[in-house]
């Protein structure tokens, strides 16, 4: 089994293997790219199967967009996971909630 994968975890592994663009403009094109690769693979349902390949699935694109996500997010400096944490903080106020991080 795989080890749990945090947000920052992820952000690092991906800034140690991704130095062909470095560029926002790059980055939001292959991400707007994914997105409708994402979309039409929603439209047609296209689901991994168990034992088949992710090949042209939600799956597979879902992974793309969140690729192209930490690609902007690294170059920008800007930590996912304290964003997500900061985030929640303001959709608890603005929405009267609990926040879904505590117990």
């Amino acid at each position: 089994m795989k080890n749990d994968l945090t947000i920052r975890k992820l952000q690092e592994c991906i800034k140690n293997i991704d130095h062909k663009n470095n560029s926002n403009d790059k980055y939001m094109l292959k991400l707007m790219e994914e997105v409708g690769e994402l979309a039409e693979v929603i439209r047609k349902n296209k689901r991994m199967k168990k034992g088949e390949s992710i090949k042209d699935t939600i799956e597979e694109e879902l992974q793309d967009v969140l690729y192209y996500i930490v690609c902007l997010a690294n170059i920008n400096d800007i930590d996912l996971q304290e964003c997500v944490y900061l985030k929640e903080k303001l959709n608890c106020e603005k929405y009267s909630r609990k926040n879904m991080f505590e117990d």
